[in-house]
């Protein structure tokens, strides 16, 4: 890294924000989307293991993070050192098995060697402990806004760390065997309130309370089938996040090999022409 890189990075991002328009106008609520996207491309770049994306789109990632914490220098709130300072401090007491004068030493209670899951619990208790962020429930430290598999699969490993989870895989997978037959089950229900043929996508209007009742059963039955689906990734060592990014880009490129090859052939995207599709489908599966 070259010679204060940092300061001089600091000196544009400051100078963009005194003059340029767009800029001058930003304000960190404003920023949150902008911040949230360029997160996303940067795990995007990540998941395809480009560097130099990577590279280029930690660099946005930076931006923001650096160009928020300078509005709230501007008003007097903190500055950008205190912001630095303060992961800095944090790195150092949570962390009391590498640093010998950590703050964190007091929850240093055995060897920590080749044991990520002892260096989780004791990050937990120096929260608690020493950093004093008691709270009436673990699972309160998982913010709000987060997409509900990403907040149920926190929260389930938040729950994981106390004990409470099933004590063996085969447990967990007839547990979500179970959640999807009371799934199927609710849905018969459904079926005949609607006498649903099952030939198109299922369109819940005008309802009858018999039937809302019905549709909200089958709704909260699904929500545990996925929710157990969520915990049998945890199981299997899978972030239910990363696969899910990686089946929904798979289906992209398949999706647009589609548009492409029914454009070139002039054949109209419609379900007059499905087997077309599907043969276009399977020749993109042989690539994706």
């Amino acid at each position: 890294m070259k010679e204060n890189s940092f300061a001089h990075f600091f000196e544009i991002v400051k100078a963009v924000r005194k003059g340029c328009p767009w800029d001058k106008e930003q304000t960190p609520l404003s920023l949150r989307s902008t911040f949230f996207e360029e997160t996303c491309e940067a795990i995007d770049a990540i998941t395809q293991d480009d560097p130099a994306h990577v590279k280029e789109e930690l660099g946005d990632v930076l931006l923001n993070v650096v160009l928020i914490a300078y509005l709230f220098e501007e008003k007097g709130l903190f500055t950008v050192e205190e912001t630095i300072n303060a992961i800095a401090d944090k790195l150092v007491r949570r962390h009391p098995h590498v640093f010998a004068q950590s703050e964190g030493a007091s929850e240093l209670t055995e060897d920590l060697s080749g044991s990520p899951e002892k260096v989780l619990g004791q990050w937990e208790r120096i929260k608690q402990n020493v950093e004093g962020r008691k709270s009436d429930s673990i699972l309160d430290s998982i913010p709000e806004n987060f997409p509900p598999i990403l907040r149920a699969y926190k929260e389930l490993k938040k729950a994981a760390k106390l004990g409470f989870d099933w004590n063996s895989l085969a447990e967990v997978k007839m547990k979500f065997c179970e959640e999807l037959a009371e799934m199927q089950d609710a849905f018969i229900d459904v079926e005949r309130l609607h006498n649903y043929d099952g030939k198109a996508p299922f369109s819940a209007t005008n309802l009858t309370e018999e039937q809302k009742k019905a549709q909200l059963h089958l709704e909260e039955e699904f929500g545990d089938a996925l929710h157990c689906l969520i915990n049998y990734g945890r199981w299997l060592g899978l972030d239910p996040n990363v696969a899910l990014q990686k089946t929904m880009k798979k289906f992209e490129n398949r999706f647009r090999y589609i548009e492409e090859k029914m454009k070139v052939q002039d054949i109209p995207f419609d379900r007059a022409h499905h087997r077309d599709m599907m043969e276009f489908w399977a020749a993109a599966k042989k690539i994706w």
